[in-house]
């Protein structure tokens, strides 16, 4: 049984060492299954390289939060090749994240970024004294006013990250520049030789990778209409690709386009039947057209495809008290609260509860 058998694993940004297609094709071999984006049924995430030149520091710390957070396992390019057995370990390593942030005066917060995207030897722990020495100097840098994006954006414009272990590396204001770190190669002088322009890299292949995270930008940044064109565009490329007919769906949902939308919906669900979200937000869509019992099926999917999918009980509840089926209702509010006690939404949901209580009680008088 391989490390990555029964995993699903979701990219966020477009990987820069690995044909993503190769990959899926290593991890479908390996009894795995991988998407791009991500989905509840992710269990790993994959953070490519590439997402450095498409998305600020906050925006990757939230990123990478979010995730962490929902309980996926992150992984950087190289941690993900070595799952899959195509990228060698590197020599024998003893160094804990804890030791490694001790002894290099780096923070966590820091190192844990700064490992997502290959700057060390290792992608987690246990750490190299090689790694060491690595962490040292960019504590250095981050002292002198760099921060932990303009190293990342920066180590892998020098070849193996392990060679920097025999170079100086300096913040670029000491050379007049805010946005470069500088080598210092031991012979020239303070100017140093100028290896890592921290500006965005200019990438012109249009690959699919590349489309896929401009769609997801233009998504985020509110233009559904842009970002709905962009998904189409990948799924030109790549027409089984159900995560990109769910989010143009979404897109066109919000862009108003319901039609469309739905017929996009659908698709995701004929490409990948176990797709909750798909089912969950067709039934929302079903909703706002006054497409009850539609709605009601394709929420009751959603909770059978994954019962710890609180938001389609709670969305079921709502339908059934609208159509004065109080006790369905009230099971599905309970059912909710099973889920989730402490949000608002759980709030509302006590709050049904104890509305149909004295409403049967009040019945049964």
């Amino acid at each position: 049984m391989t490390a990555s058998a029964g995993s699903l694993f979701g990219t966020v940004g477009a990987l820069a060492a690995f044909p993503l297609r190769l990959a899926a094709r290593e991890v479908e071999r390996q009894h795995g299954q991988l998407r791009r984006g991500v989905t509840r049924r992710t269990t790993h995430v994959v953070f490519g390289r590439m997402y450095l030149a498409k998305a600020g520091d906050a925006e990757i710390e939230r990123r990478a939060g979010t995730e962490r957070a929902a309980g996926r396992k992150l992984l950087s390019e190289n941690g993900f090749l070595r799952l899959l057995g195509l990228m060698k370990a590197p020599e024998a390593s003893s160094l804990s994240r804890q030791s490694l942030i001790d002894q290099s005066r780096l923070s966590g917060a820091d190192l844990d970024l700064l490992s997502l995207f290959d700057a060390f030897e290792h992608d987690s722990e246990p750490y190299s004294f090689r790694d060491l020495i690595l962490a040292r100097k960019y504590a250095g840098l981050v002292a002198g006013g760099a921060t932990w994006g303009a190293i990342a954006r920066s180590v892998h414009r020098s070849g193996p990250v392990a060679s920097l272990t025999a170079k100086s590396l300096n913040v670029g204001s000491q050379h007049g520049r805010t946005d470069a770190i500088y080598l210092e190669d031991g012979q020239s002088e303070l100017d140093g030789q100028l290896l890592f322009d921290l500006g965005s890299a200019a990438h012109g292949d249009d690959t699919l990778e590349e489309l896929f995270a401009d769609a997801e930008a233009a998504e985020e940044g509110g233009d559904h209409d842009g970002a709905a064109a962009l998904y189409q565009r990948c799924l030109a490329i790549d027409p089984g690709d159900a995560i990109a007919a769910f989010n143009r769906a979404n897109c066109l949902r919000a862009g108003g386009h319901p039609a469309e939308a739905a017929h996009d919906y659908i698709s995701a669900i004929k490409l990948d039947p176990a797709f909750v979200e798909a089912w969950f937000n067709l039934a929302g869509l079903m909703s706002e057209q006054g497409r009850d019992a539609s709605a009601r099926r394709h929420l009751q999917k959603a909770i059978a495809l994954d019962k710890t999918y609180a938001d389609p009980v709670f969305n079921l509840a709502r339908l059934e008290f609208d159509a004065g089926n109080l006790a369905e209702a009230r099971r599905n509010w309970a059912r909710y609260l099973e889920l989730d006690s402490e949000s608002e939404w759980a709030r509302v949901a006590a709050k049904g509860v104890q509305f149909v209580d004295m409403q049967l009680a009040r019945t049964a008088g």
